[in-house]
């Protein structure tokens, strides 16, 4: 099996500030604190999986800035190979993060600039390196029919795929049965299902649903509860812990996501690929930043020998 993971996925730039509370409209209040750094999802899962060890291929689109500069930097840095388009007429996407203060929650506006013209022919450009890979995983800031294209090619070519459904889109069956894994949190589980996920109980209930849609096998993120895995009518709970305080959410799934794929393309089971992955998570919590807060394969290795 090849150990190739080729992600699909946006870069954005965060402007992340810290404050007591969101301003109001026609409000304005003093932060406590500003940074200035990588982030997307898709970006920030290939840096999760390359820093934990994985061989890992980006399929983006970037504008031709400040900021462009600012991806191609961190995936030099992170080992990443970056697969590029290049869009002059465009620009590299941004994000505004707020972070509460007092319990590093977050919340986030996107605007994907080039990232959201990801085209089919973007993907098919790579029909090659997605039929060579181990594992594909993809996400929903970039265009729907660009997401579907990549889980059909890799499906077809008998690749692992694995969708995280964020942000929250409405989603067909036809889609859905393209993923041999799909990874919602609470809120994504219950729009996808209409059940709303409080407990083990709950995630199990929407991990069924989402399983006779079509999915192969559903991991619903849960935050502080862990993961809970189920397939073939069988669960696997994981539960989260970190090695100190949480300090900044942001990016913990997407640690999850990278951690996961990176496990799993080097052959882990899936139960050693969950700890894995939320090992991955509980490291980044503790950190500012999304990419910034991805911890190092040795790093995640002696965390699970703790």
């Amino acid at each position: 099996m090849s150990q190739r993971i080729v992600i699909l996925g946006i870069f954005v730039a965060d402007a992340a500030y810290r404050a007591d509370r969101l301003p109001r409209l026609g409000e304005t209040i003093l932060g406590h604190d500003f940074r200035l750094g990588p982030g997307g999802k898709g970006s920030n899962q290939s840096v999760a999986a390359a820093r934990a060890g994985g061989d890992v291929h980006f399929i983006t689109r970037l504008g031709q800035d400040a900021f462009a500069q600012m991806a191609r930097d961190l995936w030099a840095d992170a080992g990443i190979t970056p697969q590029v388009t290049e869009d002059p007429e465009s620009y590299t996407g941004s994000a505004f993060i707020f972070l509460e203060a007092a319990t590093g929650q977050n919340a986030i506006i996107v605007a994907a600039g080039a990232a959201a013209r990801i085209s089919v022919a973007d993907v098919e450009a790579r029909r090659s390196l997605i039929e060579g890979a181990g594992v594909f995983m993809t996400q929903l800031e970039q265009p729907l029919d660009s997401a579907t294209h990549g889980l059909r090619i890799a499906r077809a070519a008998g690749v692992r795929t694995i969708l995280n459904p964020a942000p929250a889109a409405a989603l067909t069956d036809e889609m859905l049965s393209l993923c041999d894994i799909i990874t919602p949190n609470e809120s994504e589980a219950e729009g996808l299902t209409g059940v709303t996920v409080k407990t083990l109980a709950d995630a199990e209930a929407a991990a069924d649903r989402l399983i006779e849609r079509g999915v192969g096998a559903a991991i619903v993120t849960l935050g502080e509860k862990g993961v809970l895995h189920r397939s073939g009518g069988r669960s696997l709970h994981v539960p989260a812990r970190a090695p100190g305080p949480v300090v900044d959410t942001t990016g913990a799934g997407d640690a999850f996501n990278g951690g996961l794929a990176t496990a799993l393309s080097q052959g882990a089971s899936m139960e050693q690929a969950l700890r894995f992955g939320a090992a991955v998570a509980g490291l980044s919590v503790t950190r500012h930043g999304a990419a910034a807060s991805m911890p190092s394969r040795a790093e995640v290795e002696n965390f699970l020998r703790v």
